[in-house]
Protein backbone atom coordinates (compact mmCIF):
# COMPACT_ATOMS: atom_id res chain seq x y z
CA UNK A 1 0.00 0.00 0.00
CA UNK A 2 2.74 2.32 0.39
CA UNK A 3 3.31 2.51 -3.09
CA UNK A 4 0.26 3.61 -3.65
CA UNK A 5 1.29 6.24 -0.99
CA UNK A 6 3.96 7.44 -3.39
CA UNK A 7 2.35 7.56 -6.29
CA UNK A 8 -0.31 9.99 -5.04
CA UNK A 9 2.45 11.91 -3.66
CA UNK A 10 4.40 12.24 -6.71
CA UNK A 11 1.34 12.69 -8.89
CA UNK A 12 0.27 15.49 -6.55
CA UNK A 13 3.43 17.14 -6.91
CA UNK A 14 3.44 16.75 -10.86
CA UNK A 15 0.11 19.00 -10.60
CA UNK A 16 1.29 21.32 -9.00
CA UNK A 17 4.38 22.16 -11.06
CA UNK A 18 2.29 22.08 -13.91
CA UNK A 19 -0.66 24.24 -12.23
CA UNK A 20 2.37 26.47 -11.45
CA UNK A 21 4.20 26.24 -14.67
CA UNK A 22 1.44 27.00 -17.27
CA UNK A 23 0.38 30.42 -15.84
CA UNK A 24 4.48 31.19 -15.71
CA UNK A 25 4.74 30.68 -19.24
CA UNK A 26 1.27 32.48 -20.52
CA UNK A 27 2.93 35.23 -17.96
CA UNK A 28 6.45 35.28 -20.22
CA UNK A 29 3.54 35.40 -23.87
CA UNK A 30 5.39 31.76 -24.33
CA UNK A 31 1.76 30.32 -24.42
CA UNK A 32 -1.81 32.43 -25.23
CA UNK A 33 -3.88 32.79 -22.75
CA UNK A 34 -7.31 30.91 -23.04
CA UNK A 35 -9.97 30.37 -21.27
CA UNK A 36 -9.66 26.51 -21.59
CA UNK A 37 -5.77 27.03 -20.61
CA UNK A 38 -6.49 28.92 -17.71
CA UNK A 39 -9.10 26.31 -16.85
CA UNK A 40 -6.38 23.44 -16.53
CA UNK A 41 -4.09 25.36 -14.82
CA UNK A 42 -6.60 25.54 -12.58
CA UNK A 43 -7.71 22.15 -12.31
CA UNK A 44 -3.56 21.01 -12.15
CA UNK A 45 -3.40 22.50 -8.86
CA UNK A 46 -6.45 22.01 -7.18
CA UNK A 47 -6.40 18.26 -7.95
CA UNK A 48 -2.38 18.04 -7.20
CA UNK A 49 -3.23 19.55 -4.03
CA UNK A 50 -5.58 17.03 -3.27
CA UNK A 51 -4.27 14.02 -4.26
CA UNK A 52 -0.77 15.42 -2.18
CA UNK A 53 -2.84 16.01 0.87
CA UNK A 54 -4.69 12.45 0.06
CA UNK A 55 -0.88 10.71 -0.07
CA UNK A 56 0.38 12.34 2.87
CA UNK A 57 -2.77 11.82 5.15
CA UNK A 58 -2.08 8.37 4.18
CA UNK A 59 1.77 8.06 5.02
CA UNK A 60 0.67 9.62 8.14
CA UNK A 61 -1.76 7.43 9.06
CA UNK A 62 0.12 3.83 7.83
CA UNK A 63 3.32 5.46 9.54
CA UNK A 64 1.20 5.28 13.07
CA UNK A 65 -0.20 1.39 12.81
Amino acid sequence: MREKTWILIVLGVIGLSTGVVLPFLMVLRLLTSTFGLNFLAFVCQVGGLFLGLIGLANYARRGRG
